[in-house]
C-alpha cells in the first residue's frame, strides 16, 4: 500500500522576498552610522532568509557591523574621541 505524498510548497513570490534588501540596508547603516538599526535590518534579513530558504549570510553581516558600531561609538565616546560630540563648546 502506498501512499501519495501532498504536493510540494511553492516558493515565494519573487516580488515579495527583501533578504537582499533588509540585509545591504543593515550592512549599510551598521557601517556608517546607526548600528542599532543595523542590528534590526540584520535580523528582518535573517528571518526572511529562513523563510524562503536563502543564505542568511548578509543579516549576518548586518549584526556583525552594527555591534562593531555600537561597541566602537561606545569607546569613542567614553575616551572623549567621539568626533560629533565635541565638549569644549
Amino acid at each position: 500500500m502506498t501512499t501519495a505524498y501532498p504536493p510540494p510548497t511553492p516558493p515565494p513570490a519573487r516580488g515579495r522576498d527583501r533578504t537582499t534588501l533588509w540585509g545591504v540596508l543593515g550592512i549599510v547603516l551598521g557601517l556608517i552610522c546607526c548600528g542599532v538599526l543595523g542590528i534590526i535590518f540584520g535580523y528582518l534579513s535573517i528571518r526572511d532568509a529562513r523563510r524562503s530558504g536563502q543564505s542568511p549570510l548578509l543579516g549576518y553581516l548586518a549584526v556583525a557591523f552594527g555591534v562593531i558600531n555600537i561597541i566602537g561609538s561606545a569607546i569613542l565616546h567614553s575616551t572623549g574621541n567621539y568626533p560629533f560630540w565635541n565638549n569644549n563648546d
